[in-house]
């Protein structure tokens, strides 16, 4: 598995809706970012910018303006470019180092890549969600597989750094579909994943069609198995995924927001911890006898992420092998923060059996 690169430091700027001519059913912006207004001025940009840098922790390094919530390249020519101008001043400032934004694919022509030319972008995300066009049809998303394929490609070209969305448990999608869709994903060479679970929000197109019992929602224990696979597939691709979840705040949490679906704010640590408890698990199957106690190696960062939630992955690995008297996790910073190592040479010289 592949090592997480260094996450940069990310200073969000919403756009919640702004600039989509599309309503995907599942969508509801406002809810998912917290933000009521469409579009930010000049001063609230700079206001938040130097909100976050004063909390901007020693060592984080490269650090990026995003646009997040809309569609970014969607925006009147006019406030793109005021939006871009106001970031860019920072950058020559040397208080940042670069621009980020996410769009929909079908937003990136060769027109608006020139716009972009005369400003510091560093990082462009595009909404892929599925690369299955009878979901993306079923979801109303307005673009194809082949217009994601496009775009990324004149994104590396460009010489942007490339982030890909998806998404998993959307209408019409089924587990073979999802992993093919991840698969897709891949073939992109994307510089780093976001993984989102599908949830039904409230004012959401898709609301009325879970009301009305037209869909039902991946269950939490489904959708944690699910994203495991495809975050698999990206590891061993070598490409970074950055989020597994929805960002928890306090309109997601409030009464009635989340309708139904796998909605939880430990949902990426759940994931990883079911990743790791894969791993664990293979290695084990694989020894030719178990000894009474079992080494566990992992990054330090990880202890938590290899016991699970309430000690849930250790509650497992004592169920499925009840000839180990203990199972000893130690720490080790040269594995990987999503692997775990079975120690052959602990494993067999620990207790006596």
């Amino acid at each position: 598995m592949s090592a997480q690169s260094p996450k940069p430091f990310v200073i969000p700027v919403f756009i919640p809706h702004s600039g989509c001519g599309h309503r995907c059913t599942f969508c509801n912006q406002h809810t998912v970012t917290g933000q009521n207004t469409p579009i930010p001025e000049t001063a609230d940009l700079d206001a938040t910018v130097r909100q976050y840098l004063e909390h901007r922790r020693a060592g984080r390094g490269f650090t990026e303006i995003s646009f997040y919530g809309g569609n970014f390249l969607g925006l009147e020519t006019a406030r793109i470019r005021k939006l871009l101008k106001a970031a860019a001043a920072w950058v020559k400032a040397g208080k940042i180092n670069g621009i980020r934004f996410s769009t929909r694919p079908d937003t990136i022509d060769a027109r608006r890549l020139d716009l972009l030319a005369a400003y510091p972008v560093s990082t462009v995300e595009i909404g892929v969600q599925s690369m299955d066009d009878a979901v993306l049809k079923r979801i109303k998303r307005g673009h194809t597989a082949a217009d994601c394929f496009r775009a990324a490609e004149m994104l590396k070209n460009g010489g942007f750094r490339l982030g890909c969305q998806i998404m998993t448990g959307l209408p019409e999608e089924d587990e073979d579909s999802a992993v093919d869709s991840a698969g897709a994903t891949a073939e992109m060479k994307p510089d780093f994943i976001r993984i989102y679970p599908l949830v039904v929000l409230s004012g959401s197109v898709l609301a009325g069609q879970y009301r009305a019992g037209r869909f039902v929602p991946l269950g939490l224990e489904d959708c944690i198995q699910r994203m495991a696979k495809l975050y698999r597939i990206f590891s061993e691709n070598g490409i970074p995924v950055v989020r597994m979840g929805l960002q928890a705040s306090e309109e997601l949490n409030a009464p009635g927001t989340v309708l139904a679906g796998p909605y939880h704010p430990a949902m990426g640590h759940m994931v990883f911890s079911r990743v790791m408890l894969a791993h664990a698990r293979q290695q084990l199957d694989a020894a030719a006898e178990l000894p009474a106690m079992v080494s566990l190696r992992v990054h330090p960062a990880s202890i938590s992420r290899m016991r699970g939630l309430k000690n849930a992955n250790m509650d497992a690995l004592k169920r499925l092998y009840p000839d180990v008297q203990q199972f000893d996790v130690r720490p080790d910073p040269q594995i990987a923060e999503d692997d775990v190592l079975v120690d052959p040479a602990e494993s067999r010289s620990a207790l006596p059996v």
